[in-house]
């Protein structure tokens, strides 16, 4: 319990240290020590502005997450290349509406940016937004608004997104 009140976020104190050693380009005593006294206060400044987030529960799946995300990339960039250099006659731009299940905003972010760091579609918005859904009531269903360069089958760009990203995602936090 001390440990929580005196790092907040351990992983980022962490980041915080190396990178302040970085760019110091030291690792004499007194960069160190400004390190660690870094490391320890910003987390505890900025506590209070946190939203409590779900834990990683499976780093492995994570891992293999981060590894696909990053073949998709590779993928629809090469994908996105032959659509721009081909006729543009035949693009078919749209913006699908695909269901989610995810309710944290911590795996919200990483789903929106998933999609918009796959060439050829960028995220829009997530509606109902967080502050207009009344905490009293059941959760309603939510949509990540999407726009595609080129749809070819907008049920099969739903599934492609919900199996390939939302599912892991929802595996990776249990929520």
């Amino acid at each position: 319990m001390m440990r929580n009140r005196l790092l907040p976020a351990p992983f980022s104190s962490l980041v915080l240290f190396f990178v302040w050693l970085l760019l110091s380009q030291s690792i004499a005593a007194v960069h160190i020590f400004f390190g660690v006294i870094l490391a320890v206060i910003l987390p505890l400044v900025t506590a209070r502005f946190r939203d409590p987030q779900p834990r990683i529960k499976r780093p492995l799946l994570a891992l293999r997450y981060m590894l696909r995300v990053l073949a998709d990339i590779i993928v629809a960039n090469v994908q996105v290349a032959i659509i721009i250099l081909g006729p543009r006659h035949k693009l078919k731009p749209a913006f699908v509406r695909v269901p989610i299940d995810l309710h944290h905003s911590l795996p919200l972010t990483i789903l929106a940016n998933t999609v918009s760091l796959t060439p050829g579609t960028v995220s829009a918005d997530i509606y109902p937004h967080a502050e207009s859904i009344d905490s009293s009531q059941p959760l309603p269903q939510r949509w990540l608004l999407i726009h595609v360069l080129d749809l070819t089958d907008e049920a099969k760009l739903i599934a492609s997104i919900k199996q390939r990203y939302e599912a892991p995602l929802k595996e990776i936090f249990q929520c």
